[in-house]
């Protein structure tokens, strides 16, 4: 497979986007009348984030704490369900309607049924991150699973390659695209599911920052806590991006 060749376009294009709109938001804003307790300027929250770092790093902490926790417990859990699932259609079919109807349930409605089971310590948390990473990821670890041809399966079959030899060597590595497709999206969910659950229960983490500064007018750390939340989904999606091309062997 060629490789494609990286142009510098591809780097100066997304930096001068953001700066742009990063410029406006500094001073058109101002012009338009927008107070700044509404929307603090760029220069305003990062003041913030330098005046503020012991408390920010105190509410980060938690929210990387249960967000990565979350993220490997729920494609961790839809990895080995959709394998369960592939080799017994029995129990997909039994199990996956249940599956599906949980997850039209939105989180917010989800969230504090968990809190009330779990209280208010960590766990929920990770299991709210978990719960909302799950769905995507087992679905499209079920079609992974079953891309291998039928040519294929019968090669392993003439072989006499057992359940777990053809798991193995065929059906997980065609599966990968289809699972780092789901870990990236997932990246995002697991940070949302992290603060969804502090809305909900808890002093600490971004998700309680948000809350508090939201109903004491503090704008610029609400802003200060949303750029928090968007870098941790941004490093997540770029290790699972690093992983991808250090396991698949080439560079989407």
């Amino acid at each position: 497979m060629s490789e494609k060749v990286a142009s510098p376009w591809n780097y100066v294009l997304p930096v001068a986007g953001a700066l742009s709109i990063i410029l406006a938001w500094q001073y058109l804003l101002p012009l338009a009348g927008v107070p700044d307790y509404v929307v603090p300027t760029p220069s305003q929250v990062g003041k913030v984030l330098f005046n503020d770092q012991k408390l920010l790093w105190n509410n980060f902490w938690p929210t990387l704490q249960e967000s990565i926790a979350g993220f490997l417990l729920g494609n961790g859990v839809a990895v080995l369900l959709a394998i369960v699932f592939v080799y017994n259609r029995y129990i997909q079919a039994a199990y996956f309607p249940i599956i599906l109807f949980l997850n039209t349930i939105p989180i917010l409605a989800l969230a504090p049924i968990i809190i009330l089971i779990f209280g208010l310590g960590m766990m929920p948390k990770v299991i709210i991150a978990a719960v909302i990473c799950f769905f995507p990821t087992l679905v499209n670890m079920i079609r992974g699973l079953e891309s291998a041809s039928a040519n294929e399966l019968e090669l392993f079959r003439v072989l006499s390659a057992s359940k777990f030899e053809t798991l193995w060597r065929l059906r997980l590595p065609r599966s990968l695209p289809f699972l780092f497709s789901s870990l990236r999206i997932a990246t995002a969910t697991s940070v949302i599911g992290a603060v969804v659950g502090e809305w909900i229960g808890s002093d600490r983490g971004l998700g309680a920052m948000i809350i508090q500064a939201t109903f004491n007018y503090q704008s610029g750390r609400l802003y200060a806590a949303i750029v928090l939340c968007s870098s941790l989904a941004i490093l997540l999606f770029l290790i699972v991006v690093l992983v991808e091309r250090r396991v698949l062997g080439y560079e989407r």
